[in-house]
């Protein structure tokens, strides 16, 4: 059988992933992407908001008013859905998600992920400039809207938070300054937020193919395996791709999103990955319709974004075992509240599209070193902004691994924090 030897393997084609190998490969490193698709974002760089989310400074935390514990608790939630059989593997790990989501863990997760957040929209530009793609950014932000005064009291007193934090700022608007931007929204509303500085995205899929081409053209190889068939070789790492050859490399990136789990615990490392499941669909416009931007319904849980395939419906947070067949529950109950709002037309796609976001309990990424396998390095758990953050955890990655100052504080993100 044929071998093919690099430097570095990378496993994973996600934006996480893709981006990895980019910024590895950019410092002379000769790298191997391997993802069991054979194709980049495919899994769940595929689905989300489209948004770069430069402002969202503060990780998403788990509630601790009773409000919220019980509205959830009654499984009745457009933003939050639980698999009844799954609350024994699901609920220990809620619990440490509840524990860390302390207001100190909360400014401790906000101070570790704010450089990485800083440089999120540069890192994207630099990539989608290269690779010619500038029709996959869009400088449009999105809206927060508001249907009640105790929600927009909320949110704008978030909003000073965030600016007195990172300087963030944004636009209040008011009904008026609603409607001139959405005209095509329908509902009452006490107000809303408008934050310009994220970048959207209107393929998030297209994006993580669009940069694993440029990596492909600039050099990389690109190859279908089963990244659990990886085992050390010698000083180096081993795995068996799709045609049974032999990939060797001196070191290798655990960049698998939701199912890193399958490498790193038969290692024997117990790092408490969760997942959290979600879903979209698309929805033709009615007539004339135009939505100008991805526009969240604070008080009902769901958003819409203005995709190239259509207006995509998204939910929250479904918990259930990561491989249980789709219960698009969410979807379901906000549908007609979408049509509400926004004039929905004909259903696009056959069937609703589900994804997992990977976590940790403190919401932090685990990036570096795996301390007990020389050449092991891990980049995952990207909680709700694995696209957002995908181009600066490659950059923090890249410069840990050839030996560059990092421009951001690796420490908090290290495997060993969860020991």
């Amino acid at each position: 059988m044929a071998e093919q030897r690099a430097d570095v393997m990378v496993l994973g084609a996600g934006m996480v992933g893709v981006s990895a190998a980019l910024h590895l490969q950019k410092r002379g490193r000769d790298v191997v992407l391997i993802d069991r698709h054979g194709a980049a974002g495919e899994e769940t760089s595929y689905g989300n908001a489209g948004l770069i989310e430069r402002a969202s400074v503060f990780p998403y935390m788990f509630p601790r008013d009773l409000t919220h514990i019980l509205r959830y608790a009654l499984n009745r939630s457009t933003e939050s859905y639980y698999h009844l059989s799954a609350l024994p593997v699901v609920l220990p790990w809620l619990w440490r998600y509840f524990r860390a989501s302390t207001p100190e863990g909360a400014l401790h997760s906000a101070r570790a992920a704010l450089p990485l957040i800083e440089r999120s929209l540069a890192e994207h530009e630099a990539l989608i400039e290269e690779a010619g793609a500038p029709e996959l950014l869009r400088r449009t932000g999105w809206i927060k809207l508001f249907r009640s005064q105790a929600s927009l009291d909320e949110g704008v007193a978030d909003l000073e938070r965030a600016r007195q934090f990172a300087g963030i700022t944004a636009d209040v608007l008011d009904p008026a300054a609603i409607e001139a931007r959405e005209p095509h929204l329908a509902g009452t509303f006490t107000g809303a937020i408008h934050w310009g500085a994220p970048g959207f995205v209107p393929d998030p899929g297209k994006l993580a193919k669009t940069y694993a081409d440029l990596f492909v053209r600039n050099g990389g190889r690109f190859l279908t395996g089963d990244a659990r068939t990886l085992e050390q070789d010698g000083q180096g790492w081993r795995l068996r791709d799709a045609q049974g050859n032999a990939v060797i490399a001196r070191e290798a990136v655990v960049a698998l999103g939701p199912w890193s789990d399958l490498v790193f615990r038969p290692l024997g490392y117990k790092i408490p990955l969760g997942i959290k499941r979600g879903y979209h669909r698309h929805y033709t416009p009615r007539g004339n319709a135009v939505l100008n931007h991805p526009v969240l319904d604070a008080d009902r849980g769901f958003l819409l974004a203005p995709m190239n395939r259509g207006i995509r419906l998204t939910t929250g947070a479904e918990f259930a075992r990561r491989e249980a067949p789709p219960t698009p529950v969410q979807l379901e109950r906000a549908l007609p509240l979408a049509r509400d709002l926004f004039p929905l037309g004909e259903t696009v796609d056959q069937q609703p599209w589900m994804g997992a976001r990977p976590c940790l309990p403190d919401m932090l990424p685990v990036i570096g070193k795996a301390p007990r396998h020389p050449g092991l390095w891990f980049d995952f758990g990207h909680h709700h902004h694995g696209l957002t953050l995908g181009p600066a955890t490659g950059r923090l990655l890249a410069e840990m691994m050839t030996g560059e100052a990092p421009f951001a504080d690796p420490t908090p993100f290290a495997p060993v924090r969860f020991d």
